[in-house]
């Protein structure tokens, strides 16, 4: 049921105190986050904290979620806000590529491409290191998560056009980068 269920349903059950519903949310949400704090720390054991960091402290504020932006934008918001605070209570921050590239194409091609799609996927996660974190965020959120600009404005605490902005310069270099 709780797959069924919109991210709406399951914040209005989760606020009532139901634990399924909050459930099914970590579990639909949970990979998006992490991929953000990742794109923002690139240590795994830092981004598992700040997405159970993120979820707790979006639990904990789930009466006062309004709704303007959808729960997956607003949790996403959250979780690089917390990974911002990680960087900053480290004391440095650290410019990172995104770590999921998605699964390779169909099995039909052979090994030697294969290969050299694994090689063009690792030097473009390299690459996206290089951008400055506005621009990593809007190319990860985008094409990883499939967010809207609005979103990703939301996200990166800029607006759609700004979000935009950011995406295409983003993309435009790591073209650049890789030529």
């Amino acid at each position: 049921m709780d797959a069924e269920s919109s991210d709406a349903e399951l914040v209005d059950r989760g606020r009532s105190g139901d634990e399924a519903a909050l459930s099914a949310l970590v579990n639909r949400h949970h990979g998006s986050a992490y991929r953000v704090a990742m794109s923002l720390l690139h240590e795994d054991d830092a981004a598992q904290d700040v997405v159970q960091d993120a979820f707790l402290k979006a639990f904990r504020a789930l009466g006062t979620f309004r709704g303007d932006a959808s729960f997956r934008t607003w949790l996403l918001t959250i979780t690089a806000n917390e990974a911002r605070g990680a960087l900053r209570k480290r004391g440095r921050r650290r410019e990172t590529a995104l770590d999921d590239v998605g699964p390779l194409p169909s099995d039909s091609i052979d090994p030697a491409e294969k290969a050299m799609i694994a090689s063009e996927s690792e030097r473009a996660r390299k690459m996206l290191e290089i951008l400055p974190e506005k621009q990593r965020l809007s190319v990860s959120l985008r094409i990883d998560e499939g967010l809207s600009f609005r979103e990703i404005g939301e996200v990166i605490e800029s607006s759609e056009g700004a979000a935009r902005v950011n995406y295409f310069h983003g993309i435009r270099r790591l073209r650049e980068l890789m030529e």
